[in-house]
């Protein structure tokens, strides 16, 4: 079957986007720039469909193999959920005029639309504001601009590779967001790798390993990322475990290595309770700390919750920072899909320091005790604006401590 330039340029018809400009470098030595296919080719060649010959040319004058032509029809109907009517119609077209080639090469197509389709991509855009006053230490506050994007790969039946790429910009400063580096403040401008792992399905087990996300009960010990693995048996059931092992560094001589284990029993839809216990281990201290816990979640009415728990560091023997429990009651939630969706919360948090590692919360730190509440509202789909109020006093010396926190999240 004889294809030239004439049916890729068709197909770059297909697959083209929708702006009504293209300005791409030419890809193709044989194509120069006031070609009448210019834009349809290079157009083409961005999008994937076509990669020319090794010596940086396009021989739109040769044959191709159907197979070839197969390629671009089959990625051309793997677009059609961003295409317009029009452009469908004539993927459609297209696939009713090459179907015997089509039908011809069904298994390698395929699995070519498979893999077109095997990556999934979401992310959100998140402004953020902080005020907070603790005690003699003066008032700070917190402008950054956050930006983050989250692939998930299938591999096979059973298992996907995820990850997560995070830039922070100190949008009052107009520069990278602020972290420490060995005690030392930096402004760093790249991009992070927060997480990458494999995620593990098989029968009732689940198992994760790399650089991997992990929350505790209602996120009063520890959540963050960390690198090492978990794996839970019974999940979706009334009776689950996780038990974890991995190390995690803040860069200030924090947290070096931390096992866990997980117990969690849902006996209704409405009920959740669990237990838990941490192993955490510190650079400048090689003795390890012991943190327990006890937490449960009940939902009433299908718009209300009620959650509580307590936590100890019971390796830790001053009082002031070897507690922590959390009281929380919140109505509703902002669901990003749904516009003006909206959820209410207000609690009373105590966080030890030696014992809620890595908090959840955002305008409570560890350390700190008091009342926390706030809302958060759907302003269209996929928009959620948040704003958190925190009262209360340090645990350590015991001063008045607030803050008021903000957020606007772009999801997509």
């Amino acid at each position: 079957m004889k294809k030239t330039l004439t049916a890729a340029l068709t197909t770059a018809l297909v697959v083209g986007a929708a702006s009504t400009t293209f300005a791409a470098a030419n890809p193709f030595s044989d194509v120069p720039a006031d070609h009448w296919a210019y834009d349809a080719v290079a157009q083409l060649a961005d999008d994937g469909v076509i990669e020319g010959y090794g010596d940086g040319t396009y021989r739109g004058q040769n044959e191709i193999t159907r197979y070839e032509m197969a390629q671009m029809v089959a990625k051309a109907m793997a677009k059609e959920d961003q295409v317009n009517a029009q452009q469908k119609a004539m993927i459609d077209r297209l696939a009713a005029e090459f179907s015997e080639e089509l039908n011809n090469l069904g298994v390698r197509v395929s699995n070519l639309e498979s893999r077109i389709d095997n990556v999934k991509w979401t992310g959100k855009l998140q402004y953020e504001y902080k005020y907070q006053k603790k005690g003699d230490e003066g008032k700070t506050a917190t402008n950054n601009l956050k930006f983050r994007l989250e692939p998930t790969a299938t591999v096979n039946d059973h298992w996907k590779v995820k990850a997560r790429l995070d830039a922070d910009w100190n949008a009052e400063r107009d520069q990278g967001a602020e972290r420490k580096i060995e005690g030392e403040d930096v402004h760093d401008n790249a991009v992070k790798l927060k997480r990458a792992y494999v995620a593990g399905h098989y029968g009732i087990t689940d198992i994760n390993a790399g650089l991997l996300p992990y929350t505790s009960e209602q996120g009063v010990v520890f959540d963050d990322n960390l690198s090492g693995a978990a794996v839970t048996v019974g999940a979706g059931h009334k009776f689950s475990g996780t038990a974890l092992a991995g190390h995690k560094s803040d860069g200030e001589g924090g947290l070096h290595n931390m096992q866990g284990l997980k117990l969690n029993v849902d006996p209704t839809e409405e009920f959740h309770a669990a237990a838990e216990y941490y192993r955490v281990s510190r650079v400048s201290d090689k003795d390890y700390d012991h943190v327990w816990g006890v937490g449960a979640k009940y939902a009433f009415a299908k718009t209300a919750a009620l959650s509580g728990g307590y936590w100890r560091n019971t390796s830790d023997s001053n009082g002031a920072s070897n507690k922590a429990w959390n009281v929380e009651l919140a109505y509703r939630g902002a669901e990003p899909e749904n516009m003006h969706s909206f959820g209410l919360f207000v609690a009373y948090r105590r966080l030890g320091a030696n014992t809620a590692l890595i908090p959840t919360f955002d305008a409570i730190d560890g350390g700190q005790k008091g009342w926390e509440l706030g809302g958060d509202y759907t302003f269209a789909k996929n928009v959620v604006g948040t704003l958190k109020y925190f009262n209360g006093r340090t645990i350590k010396g015991d001063a008045k401590a607030h803050a008021y926190y903000g957020s606007l999240e772009y999801f997509f």
